[in-house]
């Protein structure tokens, strides 16, 4: 399973391609915002996101006509050949993710809760489908059982292009677990749970008892 990085913070974003894990990133301009960023610099940061990461970069349209979608996903496309333009999962993101994908644009199709939602958005053409786990948590539902239920009946169908399920809405590593077990291509993580991924108590005490060792030995 791949990570992409769900985030703006370019700090972040450097810190996880350093450790060589860091196959994508997913971000929009709200994340942007958090960051300080302006609207009108937004376009130029995508830029600087492509520059440091080596896979697709998802950058989200704002609206909500299926006119303005392509036209936004078409200049958001024309930034970076890493860049995948994010669609919502409704009528006009269907639409606009068909004549996207036959322009040849990627798309990241993203709010999806349901395999109804994922199946159409496949056969639209998005070349990623993003079901949410957390939300679903949010609601006291099993948000890893619909993600399953989502890699399940995309991996019954050929849909004439490659479609990959990323886990979105990823909170902490059990989420990540879950998503590896059930065979999602992807999981969309903040920073805060790529680092936790990373520690264990056993781990610690490892390193803990090694570093005493260690100083016996030099001091010997």
């Amino acid at each position: 399973m791949k990570f992409f990085l769900d985030t703006a913070n370019i700090s972040e974003i450097e810190e996880a391609a350093s450790w060589g894990v860091l196959a994508g990133v997913t971000t929009n301009p709200t994340l942007y915002a958090r960051e300080g960023g302006k609207l009108a610099e937004f376009h130029d940061h995508i830029v600087r996101i492509c520059e440091i990461v080596d896979g697709p970069v998802s950058a989200e349209t704002v609206g909500l006509k299926r006119e303005e979608i392509v036209a936004e996903g078409v200049e958001l496309a024309a930034l970076h050949d890493n860049v995948v333009v994010k669609v919502p999962t409704m009528p006009e993101g269907l639409a606009a993710t068909r004549e996207l994908a036959n322009r040849g644009i990627k798309v990241n199709m993203t709010l999806c809760f349901t395999v109804p939602q994922a199946l159409l958005a496949a056969r639209s053409g998005a070349a990623y489908v993003s079901p949410f786990i957390g939300r679903f948590d949010d609601i006291s539902e099993d948000g890893s059982e619909h993600l399953a239920n989502v890699v399940a009946a995309l991996n019954n169908y050929d849909f004439g292009h490659d479609v990959e399920v990323i886990a979105a809405s990823v909170r902490h590593p059990q989420h990540v677990l879950q998503a590896a077990l059930i065979g999602a291509d992807i999981a969309t993580v903040p920073m805060s749970t790529l680092e936790k991924c990373v520690k264990h108590p056993l781990t610690d005490r490892g390193l803990e008892a090694f570093l005493a060792d260690w100083e016996k030995v030099k001091n010997s």
